[in-house]
């Protein structure tokens, strides 16, 4: 599995540039200690979940919370955007003797419209520029299929959109694309290779790749249509075997899934045996091979620079770079010339902040000037206009106002009886990608919300589906919220106004939603009544672990939820009456979750 792609070093790039200094020889005292194993250093930069998010994430979206030096307190720091984020990676690899860039997953997909117009061909190129070596395969890297994943690794024109400038053919990603896990139902063979070897200073470094084994949970039926998902830890434990086998010693898993740390701020210590860290990640780091070095996460969109015990109980570099390009990860490893392993105890992992007060990288601005001049025509129309800042994703309480506004738009936009007499409706939290941000982006003036701001807001373009539920069926979708697969990391649907009900966070499981608190427009919910229902198609089918909507019944298929936003944007808003933020009155939280998300 030896890729044909080549990297070139760190230090072949500095040397090239006239910047090496003399190389420090070894004293006398250290040619002298014979058992002391002869070791390289070798430098990883990590990055995950950067979503096609180019230019700087608006709103709380691009925000790091950090600790402020100076008052102790946390705060948020402006942080993101791929020409600061090539440039914080160039000054970091200079002084390194030998540099790998990696990445765990979802750099693609849900992307703002400048990337995701053009199927994000240009964050493909902007990687390509940005030096990625090697990354893993996300959920999100499945959106449009596993052949246009493949087109992204290959190369080639969209089968439907053709290329996008004349002359021009898409070359695909000159960096790696690995999914150990996901493999052909019919053939058991892999979607992409399982690994990727390279050379360290002549010793052998293999990385591993895999995402979540619950992606098909998590996309749409046909995204992940012919493909199956194995279990992340039984994955690389395979391939690691086969790895040391090959005398490939020196391995690095970069997979994506990933944990919660028990603070927001970037760089929180977990502690050396990861006790302030939880979710998914703590169980699969625990049963990974022993051989595996050091292992790079994500998909939770959280930062963190962790151990966690390995199966004897050793310390093992356990790291994620929060999203959107805000963070990279700068990893420090040894490795051993005799043996070719990486020397455990001296793997050191550190979060970096990508600050916007470093020089941006031309070349990446002149990538984005390049597809924002194509996007303008469309990204540009105004849709409506916002009275303050409306957070989403960056919001983490249950109920986001966003969310609010993205339900009441899906419920408005499906009410009439044609359109399927939508009573009540949901949005899935995870499918708020940004915020609605009150200070202009281009030069539509503040407040105004455009197509661009929009899409980046529901950059899916799910089509809107209306189902009939039971009153005992509504009960059960809201129980799923805090139940089955979502009881230790919640999803809190966001409701349309004229739903309330309450959790009790000190419950457990589907006793957390208090079923006498439930009311439609101010009336109990009738377990034997009949309600229509609206969501986007991948929740309607069930999707997030709410199997419930999937045995809805009556379905009837309505416009794209982008659709729907848009037009509710314009019809309730005005240069004169702009839409304000609602209040976060619908969901009421007894207990701890107060952040759930």
């Amino acid at each position: 599995m030896l890729s044909v792609r080549t990297r070139r070093s760190a230090l072949a790039v500095v040397a090239a540039a006239g910047l090496v200094g003399t190389v420090a020889m070894p004293s006398a005292a250290q040619a002298a200690t014979a058992k002391k194993p002869k070791t390289v250093n070798l430098q990883l930069l990590a990055i995950n979940d950067l979503h096609g998010n180019l230019e700087p994430p608006a709103g709380s979206s691009g925000t790091i919370r950090e600790i402020d030096p100076a008052t102790g307190q946390p705060v948020s720091t402006p942080a993101g955007g791929i020409e600061y984020l090539a440039t914080a990676l160039r000054q970091a690899r200079i002084p390194a003797d030998d540099s790998i860039t990696v990445a765990a997953g979802d750099l693609v997909g849900a992307s703002p419209l400048t990337s995701a117009l053009f199927h994000d061909e240009p964050t493909i190129e902007a990687l390509d520029k940005l030096g990625l070596d090697v990354t893993s395969v996300g959920n999100h890297e499945f959106d449009e299929g596993s052949a246009e994943l493949l087109r992204l690794q290959d190369g080639g024109c969209h089968p439907t959109d053709g290329c996008y400038e004349e002359g021009r053919t898409f070359k695909g990603a000159n960096f790696n694309y690995l999914s150990a896990n996901v493999t052909n139902e019919k053939t058991g063979k892999p979607l992409l290779a399982p690994y990727w070897v390279t050379k360290s200073q002549g010793v052998k470094v293999g990385f591993i790749g895999v995402t979540l084994e619950g992606t098909p949970n998590i996309v749409t039926a046909e995204g992940v249509k012919g493909l199956k998902f194995a279990n992340e830890v039984s994955t690389i434990n395979k391939y690691a075997a086969e790895l040391k086998a090959k005398g490939v010693n020196s391995i690095v898993a970069l997979i994506h899934e990933g944990g919660l740390p028990a603070s927001s701020t970037y760089n929180y210590d977990c502690g050396a045996a990861g006790e302030g860290i939880s979710g998914p990640i703590v169980d699969i780091a625990k049963r990974i091979d022993p051989a595996v070095g050091a292992i790079v996460t994500g998909h939770t969109h959280n930062a963190y620079a962790c151990t966690i015990p390995d199966p004897q109980g050793v310390p093992r570099s356990v790291t994620s770079a929060a999203s959107f390009g805000r963070l990279y990860t700068e990893i420090d490893l040894k490795l051993d010339k005799t043996t070719g392993a990486i020397v455990r105890p001296s793997v050191k992992a550190e979060n970096h902040i990508v600050r916007r007060t470093v020089e941006k990288a031309p070349d990446m601005t002149e990538l984005i000037s390049h597809y924002s001049k194509l996007a303008a025509p469309i990204a540009n129309r105004p849709l409506g206009y916002i009275a303050s800042d409306i957070n989403g994703r960056g919001n983490s309480d249950p109920e986001k106002p966003l969310g609010d506004v993205i339900a009441d738009a899906q419920q408005a936009g499906l009410a009439a009886a044609d359109k399927g007499g939508a009573q009540i409706a949901f949005m899935n939290p995870g499918g708020i990608r940004s915020d609605l941000v009150y200070k202009q982006s281009g030069a539509e003036g503040d407040g105004v919300v455009t197509y661009g701001e929009a899409f980046t807001v529901q950059p899916f373009t799910n089509m809107m589906q209306v189902k009939t539920l039971t009153g005992a069926q509504l009960i059960q979708l809201l129980q799923q919220q805090v139940s089955g697969s979502n009881d230790a990391s919640p999803k809190i649907l966001q409701p349309s106004k004229g739903l309330a009900y309450t959790l009790d966070m000190r419950n457990k499981g589907a006793d957390r939603v208090v079923v006498d608190s439930i009311r439609l427009n101010g009336a109990p919910i009738d377990p034997a009544a009949k309600y229509r229902v609206a969501a986007n198609e991948f929740l309607a089918g069930g999707g997030d672990g709410f199997p419930a909507f999937a045995a809805g019944t009556d379905k009837l298929v309505g416009a794209s939820d982008l659709d729907v936003f848009a037009t509710y944007l314009g019809a309730n808003s005005s240069a004169a009456a702009p839409l304000k933020a609602p209040a976060q009155d619908r969901i009421k939280v007894i207990g701890p979750g107060s952040t759930i998300d």
